[in-house]
């Protein structure tokens, strides 16, 4: 009998020691009769691997928020986790988390957590069995899942020829095709000139989706409506490829107007069972690329689910599929189905399905990996309630979410339990770095139902409170409180349709946070004269101070009567404040010249002016031309010293933060000088190009 893996082991002694006498009251209130069957399945499950190895210590080949959820469960069944860092990550969460930690080089990916060579020798230094990949990265690997079995480590992952057959997504269709998976229309052949792809995209019928053969996470992908725009695209969806996964080669699909995008979360293991834990809806996306995940999908009727489930159950068997894996579907408005690509790893959204199902994933992976069968059969696993995930990100969403990076001054989060979940790597003065995904946290809430759920989402967002750059959680808000998106009409396209209602500008502060923030202001700096006048969003707040503790604020022809005091609560400043009698609390911080109010109703932010001669530069740049949006690469020069360009033109292409930034021409104008080569490093806000604008719009400018 082949030796049994240190986690069953483990699971097996808490169990004789703890499980069977644990009171009911201490179950999970959800779970209780899940939790009792898995316990009765630990009691009488023979514990033998295929691998013969035991499980003592994993090493995590990836960073940030996902290492760190690795490591938690690691912990908790007495595995031993091992961290690898690049020097931009040194003194991260991740780090601090892990039992070892090693560097692996420098900030650039291709030369620290994109390094199989390095990793793999990590693993043999350290004596680790396994390496889980997290997800992004090496996760989808064909290579290193490759190099790890011949240098025996067990990747906790699926084979090799299953990451190679679903990474490749012509070769992908074909096999679900045969395994009687529905596929969509599409040309996925091996002819990669511009008129064979051309000609195909026509023949299918506009608009159509180019897609990178190796793509994933939305990189590669491009919509295009219309023949005129073909070229372009293409050449854009290449570029991005050929960055992200070395390899531009692209397939062409039909694309479908406002579709749903639902996956189906797989696993399988070493001896042919596969089972499906139901479905998640991702389709409320920007940039191809999720924001909001929830379970169940909202809308689906049991028997669609069943089929889906079934469908994608087949879709892992197809290729002998091992681990945990998802399945995705592009779904229509009758709720037709059509396979998409398969995620051969874990997902940033798996822990909405751990809500619903009562289930740690990433333990079924250590424990598959070490050759066991899967915790549970298909008719155990049963759907409890509803759960959202809301990804916050260093964004700015009115500026086309342009990811950004910078220090956390002030991190604060609503309060976990098992119904929230905070899922992050990163805490209060940390940075978010300019060289990897600019994603901060993901919050998790389950409720019973989906409105309760919502609520739950929105409460808590309001309690997840950042300073010190842009986050996307006001936008969230406005998305989590969409009447359409609380009906659970939502489709790829939904951000785009409610643009308006979902990035309304900012409105100016009303009098009354006006007062609340001059009196917070007061309070911080203990300025008690009788009587001053502040100066807020260009509105003159004439303070009195009364001698009952209480002050009298004038703003334009309107008198407030404002009272309050600050207090600290876990390590955060609250104002406490009533304005002509009502009441409120927010939390209270000053950076610079910033007041952030963070209250039920939202965040607030009130600046206070800078005379001019301290102010930077115009964002149109000291010459009128564009700056760099953030730190990056300069991919692609357009253009040269004496060209005449349009406004809109594209001058060049920046690579930052794992995406393509196209750089346009602000207005008409020649180009006098091109501060920046290809392959060249650009700082934030720094000049691109210098611009000399045409006399007439000179002229209307003055």
């Amino acid at each position: 009998m082949a030796a049994a893996s240190a986690v069953s082991v483990l699971l097996v002694a808490a169990e004789r020691n703890r499980w069977h006498r644990l009171p009911s009251l201490l179950l999970p209130p959800r779970f209780p009769g899940l939790f009792r069957t898995w316990v009765w399945r630990q009691r009488t499950m023979k514990y033998t691997t295929t691998t013969g190895r035991n499980i003592t210590k994993v090493l995590i080949a990836n960073r940030g928020e996902i290492a760190c959820r690795v490591m938690r469960t690691a912990r908790k069944l007495g595995v031993q986790s091992v961290a690898v860092y690049s020097e931009a990550d040194r003194n991260s969460m991740h780090v601090d988390m892990a039992d070892e930690a090693y560097s692996i080089g420098p900030a650039p990916s291709q030369q620290s957590y994109l390094s199989m060579e390095k990793i793999i020798q990590v693993a043999k230094t350290s004596a680790a069995q396994a390496i889980h990949p997290g997800y992004g990265f090496l996760s989808e690997n064909m290579e290193f899942a490759e190099l790890c079995k011949q240098e025996g480590i067990i990747f906790i992952g699926p084979p090799p020829s299953a990451i190679r057959d679903m990474g490749i997504k012509s070769t992908s269709k074909s096999i679900m095709a045969a395994a009687g998976v529905p596929v969509v229309e599409g040309y996925h052949g091996e002819d990669q000139s511009d008129q064979c792809l051309k000609e195909h995209a026509g023949r299918i019928g506009y608009p159509v989706m180019i897609k990178a053969v190796q793509g994933g996470g939305g990189k590669g992908m491009r919509i295009v409506r219309s023949e005129q725009e073909f070229q372009e695209q293409l050449e854009s969806a290449r570029r991005e490829a050929k960055k992200c996964f070395n390899d531009d080669a692209v397939l062409i699909e039909k694309f479908v107007d406002t579709p749903r995008h639902v996956e189906v979360q797989v696993f399988g293991d070493h001896h042919g069972n596969a089972v499906y834990l139901f479905e998640r809806d991702c389709s409320v996306q920007r940039r191809h690329q999720k924001i909001i995940e929830e379970a169940p999908a909202p809308g689906i009727k049991p028997e669609v689910r069943k089929k889906l489930g079934e469908a994608a159950v087949r879709a892992a068997k197809a290729v002998n599929y091992v681990g945990a894996g998802t399945v995705e579907f592009i779904m229509d408005s009758k709720h037709n189905f059509y396979f998409m690509e398969m995620n051969t790893r874990l997902q940033v959204e798996h822990p909405v399905t751990e809500m619903i199902t009562g289930t740690d994933l990433v333990e079924w992976q250590l424990r598959i990996a070490a050759g066991e069968k899967i915790p549970l059969s298909q008719e155990e696993i049963t759907l409890q309630g509803h759960a959202f995930e809301a990804r916050i990100y260093a964004e700015d969403p009115s500026n086309n979410f342009m990811p950004g990076a910078g220090p956390l001054v002030h991190l604060s989060t609503p309060r976990a339990d098992p119904s929230t979940r905070i899922e992050t790597g990163v805490r209060q003065g940390d940075e978010v770095s300019v060289h990897y995904d600019p994603m901060i946290a993901k919050l998790v809430v389950w409720a019973a139902d989906r409105q309760a759920a919502l609520t739950k989402l929105r409460y808590s967002l309001r309690q997840y409170n950042i300073v010190g750059l842009h986050t996307n959680i006001d936008f969230l808000l406005n998305l989590s409180g969409h009447p359409e998106f609380e009906a659970g009409n939502v489709h790829t396209d939904f951000i785009p349709q409610h643009h308006k209602e979902l990035l309304l500008s900012r409105k100016a502060a009303a009098k009354e946070s006006l007062c609340q923030a001059a009196l917070g202001l007061i309070l911080k700096e203990k300025a008690m004269t009788d009587a001053f006048t502040l100066q807020a969003h260009d509105v003159a707040i004439a303070v009195t101070y009364n001698h009952d503790g209480s002050y009298s604020m004038q703003i334009e022809d309107k008198t407030f009567q404002v009272l309050g005091n600050l207090y600290s609560e876990e390590d955060c400043t609250y104002l406490k404040c009533s304005v002509n009698g009502v009441a409120s609390k927010a939390k209270l911080i000053i950076l610079e010249n910033t007041i952030y109010l963070f209250s039920k109703e939202g965040s607030i932010e009130i600046d206070i002016p800078v005379p001019k001669y301290l102010s930077s530069v115009s964002s149109e740049g000291s010459q009128g031309g564009p700056l760099a949006p953030m730190t990056g690469t300069i991919e692609k020069v357009f253009v040269k010293a004496g060209d005449k360009v349009k406004a809109g033109d594209s001058l060049m292409v920046m690579i930052a933060m794992k995406m393509e930034h196209t750089i346009k021409a602000p207005k008409d104008g020649t180009i006098k000088k091109v501060f920046y080569r290809e392959g060249a490093q650009a700082n934030r806000h720094t000049p691109l190009v210098e611009f000399e604008e045409e006399e007439s719009d000179k002229r209307e400018s003055e």
